[in-house]
C-alpha cells in the first residue's frame, strides 16, 4: 500500500466528479461538516455510552464521546502527518498532510450505527435470532445472511448507515470520501469470518467495500493504515473518560482516580503533576487535569508508534493497536485501567441496571416488527408499521431485507425514542385527547 493511493478525496456516489484541493476547507472537512449536522449524528446525545444517560450528574454520552474522540483523532492525525511528511517531503503535494481532517471525520462517525443502550443494544438483536424467537427465520435466509444478523454490531451497522441507499436517499448514502470511510472500517472482513461477533461490513455493503478497497489499493483482510489512528483516539477517551465519569458518580474514590491516571506519565514527572493540580482546591477541577495528561501522554506514545511503525502497516504486517506497542509503563497503565473498569464499572449497579433495561427493550421491539413486517396483513401488523419510516423498506420483496430495515430503524432509534415507543406499545403510556 501507497500513500498516494490510499488517501482520496473521490466520494462514494459521486465518482464521477472531480473535487479540487481547496486549502481553506478540504474535502475530508466537508465529510465532518456533513457529519456533524446529520440526523443520525446528533441522536447520539440521546444513546447510552456506558453509564446511564444524565440525571443530576453529568456523564458522557455517546455524542459527548464522539466529539471528544473526533479531537484527540485530529491531534493524532496532525502530528502523525507532520512527522511524515518530514520523512518524505516528495509528498508534500499529496493529501498527506490532511491526514489529521481525515481522522478526525471517521472519529466522529464511528459509533453512528450503535443502536441505543450500547452494546447491550447489540447482545439484544444478535441473541434474539440466535437464540430467540428468531430462530424461526434461519431457514429462509442464506449463511452469510444468517450471519450479518445473529452477529449484529455497531461498526458494520456504521458502515451501512454512511453508504446504504435507503428507500428515498441518493446513491452512496452520505456520499463522503472514501479514505473516510475506509477509515472506520476496523475489522475488514463481512459477518461470514466475524471474530468474537466483530466484523466491518453487512452482505449488502461488500460489493461497495470492495469498490472502495480496489480504489484506495488496499489488500484483502487488511486494515487501512488510519484504521489505527481512529482505533487509538477511540480506546483512549473511552478508557480515560470512563474513569473519570466513575469518579464523578463516587464508584472510584479521588485517591483511585489519581494514582489510575498518573501512572500514564513518567514517574520523574509525578511530583511536578501534583504539586500543580494542588493549587486547584475543587477535588471536580483537580481530576479533570489528569485525564488531560493521560490523554496528552497515551496521544504522544501513539503517534511515535505509528510513525516508526510505517512501513510495517502500509506492509500489512503490524499487529494489535498502536496502544500495545507503546512504552511498558504506557501499556502497564492501560491494563490497569481496563482492570478496574472491567471489575468496578462496567459490572457496577447503575451500568446492569441500564442494561437489564435495554436489552428486554431492544429485544421486544424486534420481535414486535419483525413479526410485523413478516406478516404485514395482520390488523396489528398494520398499526406497527405504520410507526415506521417509508425510508424503511419493511415490505420488500425478500426476507433478508425486510429484517434489516426493521434492524435499520430500531438501532437508529434513541434510547428515550425506543423507551417511550415500548411503554405505547405496552399500553403503559397513552395518549391524553
Amino acid at each position: 500500500m501507497n500513500w498516494e493511493q490510499l488517501l482520496s478525496n473521490k466520494r462514494l456516489g459521486q465518482e464521477h466528479k472531480h473535487h479540487k484541493r481547496m486549502e481553506e476547507r478540504t474535502e475530508f472537512k466537508r465529510d465532518y461538516d456533513r457529519l456533524i449536522f446529520s440526523p443520525p449524528f446528533r441522536r447520539l446525545q440521546n444513546k447510552t455510552q456506558v453509564f446511564p444517560l444524565p440525571g443530576r450528574i453529568f456523564v458522557h454520552n455517546r455524542l459527548t464521546h464522539s466529539l471528544e474522540v473526533a479531537s484527540v483523532g485530529r491531534s493524532l492525525g496532525d502530528d502523525s502527518a507532520r512527522r511524515l511528511l518530514e520523512r518524505h517531503p516528495e509528498l508534500s503535494n499529496t493529501h498527506l498532510g490532511e491526514i489529521g481532517d481525515i481522522v478526525q471525520a471517521a472519529c466522529l462517525a464511528h459509533d453512528l450505527g450503535n443502536p441505543p443502550f450500547g452494546h447491550s443494544g447489540e447482545r439484544a438483536i444478535a441473541t434474539f435470532f440466535s437464540e430467540g424467537p428468531g430462530l424461526e427465520y434461519k431457514s429462509m435466509l442464506t449463511r452469510d445472511e444468517w450471519a450479518d444478523i445473529t452477529h449484529f454490531d455497531g461498526n458494520a451497522n456504521a458502515f451501512r448507515l454512511l453508504t446504504h441507499r435507503f428507500k428515498g436517499r441518493r446513491e452512496g448514502g452520505f456520499v463522503l470520501t472514501y479514505s473516510t470511510l475506509a477509515s472506520i472500517i476496523k475489522y475488514p472482513f463481512p459477518s461470514s469470518k466475524a471474530t468474537k461477533q466483530k466484523f466491518g461490513f453487512f452482505q449488502d455493503e461488500v460489493e461497495i467495500y470492495r469498490k472502495i478497497a480496489d480504489e484506495l489499493g488496499l489488500t484483502e483482510g487488511v486494515r487501512h493504515p488510519l484504521v489505527y489512528l481512529v482505533e487509538a483516539a477511540d480506546d483512549i477517551c473511552y478508557e480515560v473518560m470512563d474513569i473519570e465519569d466513575a469518579h464523578k458518580l463516587k464508584i472510584l474514590t479521588t485517591e483511585e482516580t489519581k494514582n489510575l491516571l498518573l501512572a500514564f506519565v513518567p514517574e520523574e514527572k509525578h511530583e511536578e503533576m501534583i504539586s500543580e493540580y494542588g493549587e486547584v482546591e475543587d477535588v471536580n477541577e483537580q481530576i479533570v487535569y489528569f485525564p488531560s495528561c493521560a490523554i496528552g501522554a497515551l496521544e504522544h506514545e501513539c503517534v511515535r508508534v505509528f510513525v516508526e511503525n510505517e512501513e510495517d502497516i502500509l506492509n500489512g504486517t503490524f499487529h494489535g493497536s498502536l496502544i500495545d506497542h507503546a512504552a511498558p509503563y504506557i501499556r502497564e497503565a492501560y491494563k490497569k485501567c481496563e482492570e478496574v473498569s472491567y471489575a468496578k464499572i462496567y459490572h457496577s449497579k447503575d451500568v446492569v441496571d441500564i442494561e437489564l433495561a435495554g436489552y428486554k427493550i431492544i429485544r421486544t421491539l424486534i420481535e414486535l416488527f419483525t413479526d410485523a413486517a413478516m406478516h404485514p396483513d395482520r390488523a396489528y401488523s398494520q398499526l406497527l408499521l405504520n410507526r415506521v419510516s417509508q425510508q424503511y423498506d419493511v415490505l420488500a420483496d425478500d426476507t433478508y431485507t425486510r429484517i434489516m430495515a426493521v434492524l435499520d430503524f430500531v438501532s437508529g432509534m434513541t434510547d428515550v425514542y425506543a423507551l417511550e415507543l415500548f411503554r405505547k406499545i405496552n399500553g403503559e403510556t397513552i395518549p391524553i385527547i
